[in-house]
């Protein structure tokens, strides 16, 4: 299979500064924006044919300079057949997309291309419940409600019911945007829940939490029982740590209901994942392991755009894993849906910070959710600190969009 991931991308809204100091008018502007933002693009999965057409296109270019389409380096073919990589601005990897699609064998490859370039968009805006959330300007906060006694982060503080619906007000409160309930822990070599018991622990808490907030409440399960009882007590979005791969019946149950779901990856099971996971291209593999997940649930007749995924860090993950994961990020976005990030608390978190405990973890956790945020690369962060993660994120999203550099840099102080 081809895929086509992004290394690096010019980021539209870092050019605009730079177009608004120059005084160009709103349509150059515009134009520019949408034509200029250069792309190193990863290539793996090539056939012959494919290798061939894209080595002969910069030789065969009749523009001047030769720069009508990107330039392209292949992979070793004694050690990396099938792999190469793909350097230009926007408008001339558009022209390698048209030239494919004229050719029937290269229709994978133009694919493939193709999102690509739509990757640079926001995705499509996400509507869970009464609310709409809209993506490419801030990051949203879902609020970790662990209805277990057993949970690594909080050790079963919010066990019963009351203590579990109060802690989701309170996140409310603190301005989550939507609460995560769960009633079997998934940390390393958790046990199993039954069916009974996740429905006893939860259902009672989503029909709380549902009487008293309109916050939209999702349901953290990879069962399809239990999800069925939990989507009648009021959960609007199915989150699957399995992403579709444990229960089948799942992804029937989401769709009959007309929920959202949020895919994740995982290696293993939880019992098994951290005993030394191993990838060839880790980055590859999540992204596979999720467009099938995400192929179940559109199967199933789950809409392609109600479905989020989650790269799932610490699930089956060394601590380079996860670091080279949250570096690539931008390579999930070629799934061209909404990318929802736990880092809240986690284990990786301590090693990095010399072994502290769980509850120790609050500024690690900060520092990993304002990374992600002010790179643009998360759409919603999983969290339990959900107060101090709102205030990071406020700061952190600040920082992508600020424009006001000066006078000079005002829109409108430039002609339109």
């Amino acid at each position: 299979m081809i895929r086509a991931r992004p290394v690096r991308v010019d980021r539209p809204a870092d050019l605009e500064p730079a177009f608004l100091r120059m005084g160009l008018p709103t349509s150059a502007r515009e134009y520019l924006l949408e034509k200029l933002p250069a792309l190193h693009v990863l290539l793996t999965g090539l056939e012959r044919e494919q290798g061939r057409f894209l080595a002969g296109l910069f030789s065969a270019s009749e523009a001047p300079g030769r720069e009508e389409y990107p330039g392209w380096v292949a992979g070793d073919l004694r050690v990396r057949p099938g792999t190469g990589l793909l350097s230009g601005r926007k408008e001339q990897f558009e022209r390698v997309v048209a030239a494919a699609k004229e050719r029937p064998e290269l229709a994978e490859l133009a694919a493939a291309l193709a999102r690509v370039l739509e990757a640079s968009a926001p995705p499509a805006p996400l509507v869970l419940g009464s609310r709409t959330f809209t993506f490419g300007a801030r990051t949203y906060v879902m609020g970790v409600v662990n209805v277990t006694p057993d949970s690594f982060s909080d050790g079963g503080r919010y066990f019963g019911t009351e203590a579990a619906v109060a802690h989701g007000l309170r996140l409310a409160e603190e301005g989550a945007d939507v609460l995560d309930v769960g009633g079997e822990s998934t940390r390393p070599g958790s046990p199993p829940v039954s069916v009974e018991e996740e429905v006893a622990r939860i259902v009672p808490v989503l029909e709380g939490l549902r009487a008293r907030t309109d916050v939209p409440l999702s349901v953290d399960t990879t069962k399809a029982a239990v999800a069925r009882e939990a989507l009648k007590a009021g959960a609007v979005l199915v989150n699957d740590i399995s992403g579709f791969h444990f229960d089948p019946e799942l992804p029937r149950v989401t769709a009959e209901a007309g929920a959202a779901c949020c895919l994740m990856h995982i290696q293993g099971t939880p019992q098994t994942m951290q005993k030394d996971p191993h990838y060839e291209d880790v980055v590859d593999e999540v992204l596979a392991f999720l467009e099938e997940g995400v192929e179940r649930a559109v199967a199933a007749g789950v809409p392609r755009g109600r479905v989020l995924v989650d790269p799932g860090i610490g699930f089956g993950k060394t601590l380079g894993h996860n670091l080279y994961l949250l570096r690539r990020l931008d390579e999930l976005r070629v799934l061209g849906l909404p990318l929802l990030l736990g880092t809240s608390r986690k284990s990786f978190l301590g090693k990095l910070t010399g072994g502290k405990p769980a509850n120790e973890r609050l500024a690690a956790t900060l520092g990993s959710v304002a990374a992600m945020a002010a790179a643009g690369n998360a759409d919603f962060v999983r969290v339990h600190d959900v107060a101090e993660v709102k205030d990071a994120l406020t700061v952190a999203d600040a920082l992508r969009t600020a424009l006001d550099g000066g006078a000079l840099y005002q829109p409108g102080k430039v002609g339109g």
